[in-house]
């Protein structure tokens, strides 16, 4: 009795399942995603069951209650999902994957329940359909094919090969991202010799200094170094666009583009399964191939994509083979012995000496006047005149996952708030993907 009430308590006091304005990102862990997670499956189940029986072809009687089911489950995975995405940990990964399947499983049972696509259908065959506002016909139709391609049309045995193909193509695609996660921290190099990095902004040699000494070089400097360079995004683009050590470029580079394509962490398998199984699924659901059926819910077509992608790629092709042109004739001008063969990691250097060169811009010297502070001011400044709303901050109104997370409310012309949003501008590679 009093371990069956210590879980009680522990359900009660599970942070995912309490009633909140802003998601509690401040004080979820690991440990309360299992328990979380299946408590709120349980009581969804019995949601779920209570609408079925009940069900109608009506707004209060159909889509609202559906709506409340969907969106708790919605949002409590959100946080879980989000936390993993920004505060990624060993426990979080294997908690989420261990719960994972449940929660496929309680969706394609709301895709795939009977009841409520006669009931759908039934609205859009009614008399009243005419009369339902545009939204209210778009929720309805996209319902309807949602639910077909969702399985609810497919036979038994074809429903369950379906349903195997959903949960493995959700495990992949976790396990994928995990890899490139994993793989983008486990890039680094080490330099001692200034002459290695020559051309990197004051600013990136500090940022690779203070990396060197989070990993155990506690004496490096911005000036002296060691200086640790890595795959996260503010190391990569300097490196890429001010490293006169064309091998460093390219090796930096190529470790970016091959990133989770070897070893323990080679993504190579899993990308061949998921076009199988994708392929797969799609002619189950009687499509050609998977293109078809993500451009089933989206307004245009494959050959609409297609036709467009054409279209930029005819416009832009004369004028990208002039900028090629203009960085080999720069760099031909600048004594560059890859001039007459610039690779893709010559592109973006050359290109900035270039801009430097036509434009007389250092970025260094523009740092000071481009300030995260003032770039934000500045961009909210916009949003007002474009679109007469105010972006104010709001900190400590939602809790946050990082101390560095800001968090800001939009307000309408009469003062209101009308929308909340976070920001999280700094790069955190141990833990947080791009």
């Amino acid at each position: 009795m009093a371990s069956s009430a210590s879980v009680d308590d522990n359900i009660e006091s599970n942070p995912l399942l309490q009633d909140f304005d802003f998601p509690p990102f401040d004080v979820v862990e690991a440990k309360h995603v299992r328990p979380g997670i299946r408590a709120l499956l349980k009581k969804l189940e019995s949601d779920l069951d209570e609408l079925e029986k009940t069900v109608e072809p009506s707004w209060p009687k159909l889509v609202e209650p559906l709506e409340k089911i969907v969106d708790r489950l919605t949002v409590v995975w959100g946080i879980v999902n989000h936390l993993k995405a920004v505060k990624d940990t060993a426990e979080l990964r294997a908690a989420i994957e261990e719960v994972q399947p449940e929660k496929v499983k309680f969706l394609l049972r709301v895709g795939q329940s009977k009841p409520i696509y006669n009931a759908f259908k039934a609205i859009q065959e009614s008399p009243e359909w005419k009369s339902l506002s545009e939204a209210r016909k778009r929720i309805v139709e996209t319902q309807i094919k949602e639910a077909v391609l969702n399985g609810v049309s497919l036979e038994d045995d074809k429903r369950e090969q379906f349903n195997k193909i959903e949960q493995e193509l959700e495990r992949l695609s976790h396990k994928f991202s995990e890899n490139v996660l994993d793989a983008t921290k486990k890039f680094e190099k080490l330099i001692t010799d200034k002459k290695e990095i020559e051309g990197l902004p004051a600013t990136s040699l500090g940022l690779a200094a203070q990396t060197a000494v989070s990993k155990g070089h506690e004496n490096a400097t911005a000036e002296n170094g060691p200086w640790m360079i890595t795959l996260d995004a503010p190391c990569l683009f300097a490196v890429m666009q001010h490293a006169r050590n064309r091998a460093l470029r390219e090796e930096v580079y190529r470790a970016n583009i091959t990133r989770a394509s070897s070893g323990d962490l080679d993504n190579t398998p899993i990308i061949n399964q998921i076009l199988k199984l994708r392929m797969e699924k799609a002619r189950l659901l009687n499509y050609n191939n998977y293109a078809e059926v993500s451009m089933a819910t989206k307004m245009a077509t494959v050959d609409k994509a297609e036709e467009l992608l054409e279209k930029l790629r005819s416009a832009s092709w004369n004028a990208a083979v002039q900028d090629i042109e203009d960085l080999k004739s720069y760099s031909k001008s600048q004594g560059a012995l890859e001039a007459d063969n610039l690779s893709h990691w010559d592109i973006n250097f050359w290109s900035e000496r270039l801009r430097e060169s036509k434009y007389n811009i250092n970025e260094e010297e523009l740092r000071p006047y481009f300030s995260l502070s003032k770039v934000m001011d500045g961009l909210f400044k916009l949003a007002k005149t474009l679109f007469g709303i105010d972006i104010e901050p709001a900190d400590g109104l939602a809790p946050v996952w990082n101390k560095d997370v800001r968090f800001y409310h939009v307000k309408d012309s009469s003062g209101s708030p009308i929308a909340y949003f976070y920001f999280d501008p700094y790069s955190r590679p141990s833990e947080k993907r791009e």
